[in-house]
């Protein structure tokens, strides 16, 4: 008996897993997702509005139940604002409970690391003027005119990056390829290729030169 409950415990998680695996599959699908081969969304996953998803090879994203110890319970989200909205990833891209919101659009490359916790936006979200966020007044322009209101702009992320966790990057970043964000850090500049950009507002703290390949 003492050795029966710890193996129920593994296997249980084991279960949930494969169930989202292939959950998530046919909820993407039902969402208008266009995904390629071998995706794997683990466990629950928030994706909202009506914009245009497209998800390149081998995306692996983790959402809560402790897959990802750093980001705990949170469950990570993919909205887009409008229907012209969009978001588009590459392949072989990995993210963990992070939060990617478009208003315009968020353009992810290949072979991207998205750390836990992290929150990518193009938009304020709200207004600046005060008196335009007040909730009367999008009921009295309606949401497709408040929402010209809301300053927005579109967010690159290069190739062969890492955003380290709990990173906000926020709208009008383009952040270079092979680029390493620190933890914790608040992106509102762009940030050039091959450095390592850490703070907030996050600067350059390292320049690194690699070896590419011709």
């Amino acid at each position: 008996m003492s050795k029966f409950f710890p193996k129920i415990f593994r296997v249980i998680p084991k279960l949930r897993t494969w169930f989202y695996r292939n959950y998530n599959k046919l909820y993407f699908r039902l969402k208008g997702i266009e995904f390629g081969k071998n995706m794997l969304v683990f466990d629950k996953i928030y994706v909202s509005g009506h914009g245009k998803i497209k998800i390149g090879d081998n995306f692996v994203f983790t959402s809560g139940s402790s897959i990802n110890p750093i980001c705990r319970n949170i469950r990570g989200c993919i909205h887009t604002v409008t229907e012209n909205s969009k978001i588009t990833i590459g392949n072989n891209v990995g993210i963990s409970s992070a939060c990617i919101w478009a208003q315009n659009s968020v353009t992810i490359g290949n072979n991207v690391n998205i750390g836990g916790y992290c929150l990518i936006m193009d938009s304020d979200a709200h207004p600046h003027d005060f008196m335009k966020r007040r909730r009367v007044f999008a009921v009295d322009v309606g949401i497709k005119n408040y929402l010209k209101e809301i300053p927005s702009k579109s967010v690159s992320i290069g190739d062969d990056c890492w955003i380290g966790a709990r990173c906000i990057v926020l709208k009008g970043v383009n952040i270079g390829a092979r680029s390493i964000i620190a933890a914790g850090s608040v992106v509102t500049k762009d940030v050039p290729e091959d450095c390592v950009a850490a703070g907030n507002p996050a600067r350059v703290v390292k320049n690194m030169n690699f070896n590419l390949l011709s």
